[in-house]
């Protein structure tokens, strides 16, 4: 029995940890030295005072305090589309989008620093919600189609 409360406890916990977790994010670019583009890794919001993205090789925290940018927006993947539509004029319909968020805060020596994300378009309405009560900053929403999926 107190192995069942152990393992149950322990599922609910991590149940918790992942609902604040973006999940699988790509790093893009941005201005933070020794990341390089296209890295993989986790973004974080569980902690109540920073923002963790977490790869392999690096760690980058941000503290909410410090973020003063909030964006997020969409890019329709035309060359996919038309090369689908050379196999099938169906799959030239199928409309792919690639989900993006910045983030803009000021570093340690007050400098501006911008990071960007590729997420899953499954993880990015908790993401953006969380994010928006943690720094008390409003997503800014590039297009209109972002306007749809952002939309809480």
């Amino acid at each position: 029995m107190l192995r069942f409360a152990a393992i149950t406890g322990f599922l609910f916990c991590s149940a918790a940890v992942w609902a604040q977790s973006a999940g699988q994010v790509e790093y893009v670019g941005g201005t933070v030295p020794g990341v390089k583009q296209a890295t993989q890794g986790n973004l974080r919001t569980v902690d109540a005072d920073y923002l963790a993205f977490l790869s392999r090789k690096f760690t980058l925290k941000v503290l909410y305090e410090r973020v003063n940018l909030l964006e997020y927006g969409q890019e329709l993947d035309t060359q996919r589309n038309y090369a689908l539509a050379l196999v099938s004029p169906i799959l030239f319909l199928s409309k792919k989008r690639t989900h993006f968020l910045t983030v803009g805060y000021a570093d340690d020596e007050g400098r501006q620093q911008a990071i960007v994300f590729r997420v899953a378009p499954k993880n990015i309405r908790p993401l953006l919600a969380s994010l928006e009560a943690r720094t008390g900053q409003k997503v800014q929403l590039q297009d209109n189609e972002a306007r749809k999926t952002g939309r809480r």
